[in-house]
């Protein structure tokens, strides 16, 4: 399979709906890239045939339901973030959002609600210490595998047998191709992080400015990591 970093998710997806969910593209990219070995070599295959999951893995290690979650966010369409986005030129926020539409911005988190509470997806787009920022649900997602406090510590937890499979914050970084994000096994903040003491949308332009040049960097970066993945042979 040739996987192709450019292309656009909401291009093959109904109007109005959501690449996560519509897009047959963003599926199989998911489906393929992520179908491999574990840290411990257990080949971790997921597959697209059962019914009212997006993609799905059962074997010796567990059943996990994973669905595709967008890894950044624009805030184009946040309504507190109007006023700082429109100061951003058009063609330069519809290249933003047009990156953030590729495949490098786009990760599987367990999809299945357990207890009818959140799942990571929902809780990181609603928590305002996180607000979907990639960096930040990073940096919760290392603490939980140190065993330290953070804004998602509860939705984590939830969801431990997922995060076993990676053994390690390292295995779960080079897994999913996430190296960018991180020097020495430190997460590389977009915004200086003040131990989630402040709100996680930028607060003024110089800021959503400081989001989107380390946001575009990152998703570039992985986008050429999966390029040298994306083929077979």
């Amino acid at each position: 399979m040739i996987v192709d970093t450019d292309f656009d998710v909401f291009s093959d997806t109904p109007s109005g709906k959501d690449p996560d969910k519509y897009s047959p593209t963003l599926r199989k990219y998911h489906q393929y890239l992520w179908s491999k070995p574990l840290p411990d070599g257990t080949l971790f295959t997921l597959t697209d045939t059962k019914a009212g999951t997006y993609l799905y893995h059962l074997s010796a290690k567990g059943e996990f339901q994973l669905s595709s979650d967008a890894f950044s966010n624009t805030f184009q369409c946040v309504n507190r973030m109007i006023p700082i986005t429109s100061l951003i030129h058009e063609d330069r926020m519809a290249e933003f959002f047009r990156l953030c539409s590729t495949i490098g911005a786009y990760i599987l988190f367990p999809g299945n609600m357990i207890d009818k509470k959140r799942t990571i997806n929902m809780a990181r787009g609603c928590h305002p210490k996180i607000r979907d920022r990639i960096d930040l649900t990073l940096e919760c997602i290392r603490r939980h595998y140190i065993r330290q406090e953070s804004p998602l510590s509860e939705v984590l937890e939830r969801y431990s047998d997922f995060f076993d499979l990676f053994h390690s914050f390292d295995g779960y970084v080079e897994f999913f191709l996430l190296s960018d994000l991180v020097d020495k096994g430190q997460v590389r903040f977009f915004l200086p992080s003040e131990n989630f003491q402040r709100d996680g949308y930028p607060e003024n332009v110089e800021e959503y400015r400081a989001v989107m040049h380390s946001t575009t960097d990152f998703v570039n970066r992985r986008n050429r990591r999966i390029s040298e993945l994306g083929t077979d042979g």
